[in-house]
């Protein structure tokens, strides 16, 4: 196959299911939005839908006029624009050997799930509400998510289906010493970094959840959050095969636009959690 005959639309397709099985941070965002990406810059809509009001029914008696439910829209900005660009000696093989074009592909998406994945918990200064802890241990770690689980509870989320947990593996392994019930049969969560769940809150582990050392141990910035308090958008807007003019080489290249918004605050609450020596 020549290198005229790569078509991009096929190759983004496969980065794009690549992506979503890279993605922790961003998988547990709210990906719904309006709008389309062409340029870091551009704008898209976050489309919601505001609170229905539950009145009393009397029977043989006429009931209200429908209330007009309030449009929730925000408005996000694309403000992330990251590519990737690599050589394969000879891309007609390496097209008609698929293995070695997608082992690449799996590689950039990688690379590219976690600067995104880093981006979203780069945002964790935006949450609602904190809770702080300079010395967690196996001892105290899971009350520290029960009071998290809690205060999402205070703002209204109702269902612990719909928060994640997600921590450093620092913080996982403190979770698992603490020898809590972490079993799960859903082997496609623990696959996306899923290790169980406490009181009905899924925990995922990722490295890309900031960590900042302090004077007495790391401060990691964990987070406790409904899959819509983050929103996030994203676009391959280019993947392009093109031969370098000093390479006998083939090369693939693409730009990945993207941009997130915390659109719950009260939605989202900062574990702030200082662990020693690890």
């Amino acid at each position: 196959m020549a290198i005229t005959n790569f078509i991009p639309t096929v190759w983004s397709e496969n980065l794009y299911q690549e992506l979503d099985k890279k993605y922790i941070g961003v998988a547990n965002c709210n990906r719904d939005y309006e709008g389309e990406i062409r340029e870091k810059g551009n704008t898209v809509r976050i489309c919601g839908i505001g609170e229905v009001v539950v009145s009393e029914y009397t029977k043989n008696a006429n009931m209200n006029s429908p209330a007009t439910l309030s449009d929730t829209a925000r408005d996000l900005t694309i403000d992330q624009a990251k590519y990737f660009n690599f050589q394969i000696d000879d891309i007609d093989r390496a097209q008609s050997s698929p293995k070695l074009m997608e082992l690449a592909m799996k590689n950039a998406a990688s690379a590219l799930a976690n600067d995104a994945d880093r981006y979203i918990y780069g945002l964790y200064g935006q949450a609602g509400t904190s809770i702080k802890c300079d010395g967690v241990n196996a001892e105290n770690i899971v009350d520290l998510i029960i009071d998290a689980r809690t205060k999402l509870f205070t703002n209204n989320v109702s269902d612990p289906e719909d928060i994640v947990i997600e921590v450093t593996p620092e913080v996982a392994g403190l979770i698992m010493k603490a020898k809590v019930n972490l079993s799960t049969d859903n082997t496609e969560l623990m696959e996306t970094g899923c290790i169980g769940a406490i009181g009905g809150c899924k925990i995922f582990v990722s490295n890309n959840v900031r960590k900042m050392e302090g004077d007495t141990g790391y401060e990691h910035k964990c987070l406790a959050r409904t899959k819509r308090a983050i929103a996030f958008a994203e676009q391959l807007s280019e993947i392009d095969a093109y031969r370098p003019e000093l390479r006998f080489a083939d090369a693939v290249k693409g730009l990945h636009l993207y941009g997130a918004k915390v659109v719950y605050p009260n939605e989202m609450v900062l574990l702030d959690l200082n662990v020693l020596d690890a």
